[in-house]
Parts: structure tokens; C-alpha cells; sequence
């Protein structure tokens, strides 16, 4: 995959083939960047089970055309009964990271997407969610092939999985023996019901009504702390995103609990430090060194936006990032580690003929979140309240009805000459990291979209399980180029080339000519489909 894709009647990048076709499909149809979004989304959830799901959370960016993006929190609370006393009542020093004691926030996904059919509805959209939730419907009972990335996780995962409430029924086969090969067929029914019934009924089925009561017993009898009123005071809101220029273009990205301020912060210390190509150890060197900086307010700053101590547009005001570029040495490595974060992620992006544009993202948080499968519905259940801290002084600690802290965060550019730029990725740490590879080397040195997502990176932190908290650098770089990383102290550990650790980037780029052009990963299942 190294050419970029190009049409002018629409785009969709996903990181699976079957999210794109399905997106692809709503456009051919007349159906709009929003409702082709949702058909991605309900579809991701399907056949990336081990990503994302209905039982995890989502944020999205929108654009209309010539119009400032918005953006939507999906982001679940955690349960009105949970609180750091109780589990350490239980004998808990940590969160605990699976079974229904780590399914402890509310699912907020499926509000985002009542929220951007409703936004779709205003941009002209007509398609009913029987229409929109087709694709999904069919994978989940008909079936579809596993994927590498199901495999893998699955094989590596069974042992901690075994013992959690439906993991087994639904992920494994041969009464719980083995996994599921590559190729296999796959199927989840209890799913295919789920959507059924909220195409009938409407998305609030999922938090009020007939549905949700289920959901709630079954969370119930995981051991989960969540309970029906935690699920019926559930909304997904309209947030004002949070905006940044850098070298001339505007970047927006989604304001806390999302690490979007790191991602903003990263590119805004980068562009003061006056690097001049991209791929040699100048620049890599220069974006982990920014990455610390923002990561280290991250750390220390970003929680529930109702209960921050400081504004976080403070944090992007120009002494601010100003200071930070300072202090950097461009000769030797910072000090590092900082605390890890992890996660698992499915980004995708829309673009319509009309140049409304679609940046969104959902997870489950760790690779099968929580590992619940909630038997009466075939939903994974996330475990996005691993955030939270049991310690009371934290600065994020478990308390009643709080919004957790989130890695997952869209991104979206509008550049200085009229272009429009979706783009996000998965992978914890890693993506305000590949974010601001992607955007540097795009809309700062002119790279091709595909060459742009296709090019070697790096990681500084934890993904995918690992608790390292080293530069893995992707062995593709020049042998001088990682010599040189070395030599300025980082503790390089060099990785296999096209790694899924790095992630499952992807990009969309409108034209104001009306042409898109398009990028999936290599290292992921996705494509572009566009016409």
C-alpha cells in the first residue's frame, strides 16, 4: 500500500476493510458523511470485537463544509456506587483490569452515535438506522473471517480471560480450548439482536427501556457496580473542541477527559524548536522531547473536566509552549519514564462530496476492555475506569458518577490553503505521537498521505499490553538515524518493521477543488474506499 487513494464523490478509512465498505456503501447511496460514519462505527464494533464495541466509549470531530468543527463526548461515568473506599474495602490496591469489578463506567458510544445521527438529520440525512446498521447486522449473524489482529490478541489474552463472565463462551471455541484461527468464521447473534432492536426502537433503548434493563441484570450478575439509573442518566455531549495553530494551519482536537491537549501540546512545543525535514534523528528526537513535555501535564492535569484545577487552554497560550521549547535540549534525551498508559482503539474518517468531514474514534480501553461479555447481548464491556486511582489524594481519583481520564482523541486539521485533515490512530501513548508524525510529515513536509502514515515510527511509552516504557523505534529507519537516538540518551528498543504496536493510523484529506485523498495502515486490516 504505497500509492494514495483518490476520488471526488466521497471517502472512508478504517482500520478493517469490511468499516470502509460499509461507510463506502451509505455515500454511494447519497447518505452523508454522518450517517456513512455511523455505518463504520456500528460495523467496527463487529468485526474489530477485540478494539472497540457497543460497551465502550467514543469521540468524535465534525465539519461541515466552511464551517468550525464541533465535536461530541461519548464518554461513560463511572457508576453512582463506585468509589476507591469500596475497593479498597475488597482488598484492592489497584483497579482491578478485567472481570466486572474493571467494568465499572458506562458505555457511552452508542449516545454519541444518537448524537451524530441527530447532527446528520440537520445536513439533509434521511437514512433510517435499519438502513445504517445493515452491514453490522449481517457480520454479527452471518459471520466474518478472523482477522490476524483477533487472533493474536485472543491467543495472547485467553489465559488472564478464562474466568471472566462470557469471555470464553464468546471469543473462543471447542468448549474453551482454543481460539478462533485466521479465516475462520465468526460470529456474535446475541449482536445481531442488539442492533436489530435499536434500529426498531432508537439508540436510548440502549440506556432506557426493555434493552437497557438487560444490559444492567447483566452487568449485575458480572459483579459489575453499574446499575440501571447509572445507564439512564447517561447522554453524549456537544463539546467546543480545543484549537491550535501550528506552523500557519489550525488543529483541533477534543478537550479533557482525551488526551487531545497532549496531542496539541506536542505539535505546538515541535513547531518552536525549527526542525527542518522529517525522518532523521533531528525530528524524531524533537517530537519525543515535545511528547515528554506534554505528557508530564497530562499526567498531571487531565481528569474530569468539571473537576480540573486549571484551565486547559492555558497549557496551548504561547509563553506556555514557549517555555517548554526552552527547556528542551536538542542534544540529550529528557528523563523518562513517566506513569504508562495503554490502550486499544479503532479510529476511522469520513469525507462527503460536500466536504463535510467526520474524525471519530471508540475503545474498549484494553485489548477486550474488561473481557465481560454480557451473555444476553454479546456486548464486551470496557474497562475505561482503570484510570481512576484509589489513592484519595490523586489527582483522578474513583469517585461517584466522574468522567474517566481518556487516551483516545480524533484529530483534525484545517490548513492554511482550505484543505480539510482527518486523522487519528490507536494505541494508548502512541497517538498524540502518531498524530504528530502524520501531520508533520503531510502538512509540513509534503509528504503523500499514504507515504505519510505508511513511514516509520516510533513509540515512546506503553501499548498493546506493554509495560516498557522505552522508544521503540521501528527497525525501518536508518541505521544512523537510531545510532544517533542512542547516542542522545534514549533508551532505544528497536521493533519489527510495520509493528502493530505502532498502531492502525489513517487519514482523509478534502481539497477545496472538491478531490479527497486517502490513507490506511499497513499494519492494520483497513483500506480506503473511496469513488
Amino acid at each position: 500500500m504505497l500509492r494514495t487513494t483518490r476520488g471526488f464523490r466521497g471517502a472512508v478509512t478504517a482500520p478493517h476493510h469490511s468499516a470502509s465498505a460499509a461507510g463506502l456503501r451509505v455515500l454511494r447511496e447519497g447518505g452523508n458523511a454522518l450517517e456513512a460514519a455511523i455505518a463504520s462505527a456500528a460495523t467496527l464494533t463487529v468485526v474489530y470485537p477485540h478494539m472497540n464495541g457497543l460497551g465502550g466509549d467514543g469521540f468524535w470531530l465534525i465539519k461541515g463544509h466552511a464551517t468550525q468543527p464541533v465535536g461530541i463526548d461519548a464518554c461513560g461515568r463511572s457508576a453512582s456506587a463506585a468509589n476507591a473506599g469500596t475497593y479498597r474495602a475488597a482488598g484492592h490496591t489497584t483497579i482491578p483490569a478485567r472481570g466486572g469489578e474493571a467494568a465499572l463506567t458506562v458505555a457511552g458510544a452508542v449516545a454519541g452515535w444518537q448524537c451524530a445521527y441527530e447532527l446528520s438529520r440537520q445536513w439533509g440525512g434521511r437514512l433510517p438506522l435499519s438502513r445504517l446498521f445493515e452491514e453490522a447486522i449481517h457480520y454479527a449473524r452471518e459471520g466474518f473471517p478472523v482477522t490476524d489482529s483477533q487472533f493474536t490478541n485472543t491467543l495472547d489474552k485467553r489465559e488472564e480471560l478464562l474466568g471472566v463472565t462470557g469471555f470464553a463462551d464468546t471469543f473462543l471455541i471447542d468448549d474453551g480450548c482454543r481460539e478462533p484461527a485466521v479465516g475462520m468464521r465468526f460470529c456474535n447473534r446475541p449482536l445481531a439482536n442488539v442492533f436489530e432492536h435499536l434500529a426498531a426502537n432508537g439508540l436510548e433503548e440502549f440506556y432506557r427501556g426493555e434493552l437497557a434493563q438487560g444490559i444492567a441484570d447483566d452487568l449485575a450478575a458480572a459483579a459489575s457496580p453499574l446499575t440501571i439509573e447509572d445507564l439512564e442518566t447517561t447522554t453524549a455531549a456537544q463539546v467546543k473542541p480545543l484549537q491550535l495553530q501550528v506552523a500557519g494551519h489550525l488543529l483541533y482536537n477534543l478537550p479533557p477527559p482525551t488526551q487531545g491537549l497532549a496531542s496539541l501540546m506536542t505539535l505546538g512545543v515541535f513547531d518552536r524548536l525549527e526542525i527542518s525535514s522529517a525522518e532523521d534523528a533531528d525530528f524524531v528526537h524533537a517530537l519525543v522531547e515535545s511528547t515528554k513535555c506534554a505528557f508530564k501535564v497530562r499526567d498531571r492535569e487531565i481528569r474530569d473536566p468539571a473537576f480540573m484545577a486549571v484551565d486547559p487552554l492555558k497549557f496551548l497560550s504561547a509563553p506556555a509552549l514557549e517555555a517548554l521549547a526552552a527547556a528542551i535540549d536538542t542534544a540529550r534525551a529528557a528523563p523518562w519514564p513517566a506513569a504508562p498508559t495503554s490502550g486499544d482503539t479503532a479510529w476511522f474518517g469520513v469525507i462527503d462530496k460536500d466536504g463535510r468531514a467526520v474524525s471519530c474514534i471508540q475503545s474498549l480501553y484494553w485489548e477486550f476492555g474488561s473481557g465481560v461479555v454480557l451473555p444476553g447481548s454479546g456486548i464486551v464491556w470496557q474497562n475505561r475506569g482503570m484510570s481512576f486511582s484509589l489513592d484519595p489524594i490523586h489527582h483522578n481519583p474513583l469517585k461517584p458518577r466522574r468522567k474517566p481520564f481518556h487516551t483516545i482523541q480524533p484529530a483534525l486539521a484545517w490548513l492554511n490553503d482550505g484543505r480539510v485533515l482527518v486523522y487519528g490512530t490507536m494505541g494508548g501513548d502512541g497517538q498524540p505521537q502518531t498524530q504528530a508524525a502524520i501531520f508533520c510529515r503531510y502538512a509540513i513536509f509534503g509528504y503523500a498521505l499514504q507515504a505519510a502514515v505508511t513511514a516509520p515510527r516510533w513509540l515512546l511509552g506503553r501499548t498493546w499490553g506493554d509495560d516498557s516504557t522505552t522508544l521503540k523505534v521501528e527497525s525501518r529507519f536508518a541505521p544512523n538515524t537510531i545510532e544517533m537516538l542512542k547516542t542522545r540518551g534514549h533508551d532505544v528498543q528497536l521493533v519489527e518493521a510495520f509493528d502493530e504496536m505502532m498502531g492502525h493510523a489513517g487519514a482523509l484529506c478534502w481539497y477545496p477543488d472538491g478531490l479527497i485523498e486517502g490513507a490506511a495502515d499497513p499494519r492494520s486490516d483497513g483500506q480506503v474506499a473511496a469513488f
